[in-house]
């Protein structure tokens, strides 16, 4: 219920708002945002569903609104607000901005943190031992380690122990190489919190201060993590968690990429023979009597699995692999491998939990003092690499062994051609739809859930994210939709222009055309920004102009040739000294990246930015659209361009008295049917479309 306790604290909020931000103009569509948040979480609209799909345009302020509409209510209810983001940055702006302003306009008392998953701190134990302080240096390296990296570990170790370092990869003020922390990260096999040594290690310490605190800021990936272990993990229940998703449209694919999982057939084989040679080693450490089992089950499971992985690849042919790729059409497996994994799921299933099993009586022995913890800390560091490969093998089998459902969408099932070891496969499986899961790990069982994003909505309409996320739009359902308007005046600022062009996209003479052209459209002293497709064109286009760029004293800057903070360091430095700077950029360029004011005033978008349907899970998709009678093309490739396309735009005003124009090289938006859609999901912007 919304009381009049939470009432008052956000009206107080807001109107300290005003009085601490200089130029502060209210905004309706950030009020209105506020006000149906809480609203939304008290149960104002429906008791029991109480989540919110809004998209809020640029400009509106949405952090700071889901922030004095969510943690008043999460505050004054004994809940945890949790707001997970897709990209850093994000993450850095509610950390170092918007949660201290807002601390500041509330007379509420509350905390806030950063969570991060546990691969991003290192295992105290495995760094004393890599670094030698123990004596075991040389067991944790597979080859001998370069001189540098010793150094390193000794740096880590010494920075650990003396408290000047948290084990937190992030804070170390220079990079660390993968090569040196995969051998030092904290994994769930290793890190033993019933051990006295383990339980001041860097991640059960941050593990534990996350309790503690009423706001975690965390990102997409951690929080289906959190959900794939069951929640409550890694972060609060969800039980008694608030979510905020903000950029919320990528959290479909986070969530079908952390279900989807993959094994080699020779690799495995491999390393199952290396844990078959040591059982004996890891199970003397275990009470005789009580281990003699399991180390039998697993033996004879090693047994099962090692010849029948190795066997495997020669069940198939080089021919049948097109680029690299054995897709199994609409998921189904030839009988002869229906049951092989049937039995692989077996055999693997039972392989992890004698291992675990064997672990665990180590651990349990080491617990009761009847073994010291320096001859059993590295074999249960070595057995839990060994646990996590064999949980992995047996989830890539339980997938492949799972029926078809007679609702629902099957699983992309596919091999892939090693590129490690010769004649080794990969095997993958991928769910098609992941709403099920999301709506049966999160939203069923939430306090709220709020979704916001700048582009939430394709083609105007909320479907396309809604059947991805496994939200129901029924009225009676309860879910409140939002769409808010930017207060940008879009119409004055900025001019949306399709030129005449001889050639669409698909044709083959466009590359060739547009570099011919493309100088036509940049503009001299200013800002550009050119956005392409695909790297080779980009690549292409670039190689073609940059002599004529050069003749003119301007300068051309390429997306990946140089990290993005030298390219925007040097391209903010060429506009503030009025020179004319040309930034050519792809997919991630497209979304992000804020270049506000002079920074941008002129940006080229080559073409619509349709998804060309290459990953198997991609393909899988459209075939079981296809199967039912639907258009992949209008049904996903349309509306995911949509999306892709108001983001691409959405580059060029970002605050309110920006201005400036958009060239859009593609005359699809207008010769195509589907244009007239793609076209009037943008904003406003003033069109000039030449004939």
């Amino acid at each position: 219920m919304l009381t009049p306790t939470i009432q008052k604290h956000i009206k107080n909020s807001y109107q300290n708002l005003q009085a601490q931000l200089d130029n502060f103009v209210p905004r309706r569509a950030q009020n209105y945002l506020v006000a149906d948040i809480a609203k939304t979480l008290c149960g104002e609209y429906h008791k029991t569903n109480r989540m919110l799909v809004a998209e809020a345009g640029t400009g509106i302020g949405k952090s700071l609104a889901y922030l004095m509409g969510t943690i008043p209510v999460a505050v004054l209810n004994n809940r945890k607000v949790v707001i997970s983001t897709a990209t850093v940055a994000l993450q850095e702006q509610l950390l170092n901005k918007d949660l201290p302003l807002y601390r500041r306009l509330t007379e509420l008392d509350f905390s806030f943190i950063v969570a991060k998953g546990r691969q991003r701190y290192c295992c105290a134990e495995k760094l004393a031992l890599a670094s030698g302080s123990d004596g075991g240096q040389m067991a944790m390296f597979e080859s001998k380690p370069q001189e540098d990296d010793i150094l390193l570990l000794q740096s880590l170790y010494q920075a650990l122990s003396k408290n000047t370092w948290d084990g937190d990869r992030d804070a170390w003020p220079d990079p660390i190489p993968n090569e040196v922390w995969k051998i030092i990260v904290s994994d769930k096999h290793t890190c033993n919190h019933g051990f006295n040594a383990h339980r001041h290690c860097p991640f059960q310490k941050a593990r534990s201060e996350l309790d503690k605190n009423d706001v975690i800021i965390a990102n997409h990936s951690l929080v289906m993590a959190d959900a794939e272990l069951g929640g409550g993990v890694i972060l609060p229940e969800p039980e008694q968690t608030i979510y905020v998703f903000d950029e919320a449209h990528h959290l479909p694919h986070v969530a079908r990429d952390h279900s989807a999982a993959f094994a080699s057939l020779k690799g495995a084989a491999s390393w199952l023979e290396k844990l078959n040679q040591s059982l004996s080693k890891f199970a003397s450490l275990g009470d005789e009597k009580r281990v003699a089992r399991f180390r039998q089950q697993a033996q004879e499971s090693f047994q099962a699995l090692i010849p029948e992985l190795s066997r495997l690849p020669q069940q198939f042919s080089a021919e049948q692999f097109e680029e690299g790729i054995y897709r199994f059409e609409n998921g189904e497996l030839p009988t002869w491998l229906d049951e092989l994994s049937r039995q692989l799921k077996k055999d693997s299933q039972k392989a992890t939990q004698s291992v675990s099993k064997i672990a665990d009586l180590i651990s349990e022995r080491v617990r009761e003092g009847e073994l010291a913890s320096r001859l059993a800390e590295p074999a249960l560091s070595e057995l839990g690499f060994y646990i996590q490969r064999l949980e992995n093998l047996q989830q890539v089998w339980h997938l492949m062994a799972e029926p078809r459902q007679e609702k629902g969408a099957p699983l992309a099932r596919w091999l892939e051609v090693s590129k490690d070891k010769d004649q080794d496969f990969i095997v993958h499986v991928s769910p098609l739809e992941i709403g099920w899961q999301l709506d049966q790990k999160i939203w069923s069982r939430c306090v709220g859930a709020i979704m916001v994003s700048a582009t939430m909505r394709a083609l105007n309409s909320f479907q396309f994210f809604c059947r991805q996320a496994g939200i129901s739009m029924k009225e009676e359902e309860g879910v409140r939709f939002l769409a808010l308007a930017s207060p940008f005046d879009y119409a004055g600022n900025g001019t949306l222009r399709v030129p005449a062009m001889k050639y669409e996209p698909n044709a083959p003479q466009f590359t060739s055309y547009l570099a011919e052209h493309l100088m036509e459209y940049l503009q001299a002293e200013q800002a550009n920004l050119v956005l392409f497709s695909s790297y080779w064109q980009m690549k292409e286009v670039a190689e073609k102009i940059k002599t004529t760029c050069t003749q003119k004293g301007w300068t051309l800057q390429i997306q990946g040739q140089k990290s993005r903070t030298e390219i925007l360091k040097k391209h903010k430095n060429l506009v503030k000294n009025n020179k004319t700077s040309i930034l050519f950029g792809t997919g991630s360029f497209s979304e992000g990246l804020d270049l506000p004011g002079d920074l941008l005033q002129n940006l080229v978008i080559t073409k619509i930015p349709f998804s060309v349907p290459t990953s198997p899970v991609e393909q899988a998709h459209a075939e079981y659209i296809q199967s039912r009678g639907g258009n992949p093309f209008l049904q996903i490739t349309v509306p995911d361009a949509s999306k892709k396309l108001i983001q691409s735009v959405g580059r060029l005003l970002r605050k309110e008295n920006d201005s400036g124009t958009i060239v859009l090289l593609d005359r699809r938006v207008v010769s195509k049917r589907y244009g007239k859609q793609l076209l009037d999901s943008l904003p406003p912007f003033k069109r000039v479309i030449d004939y």
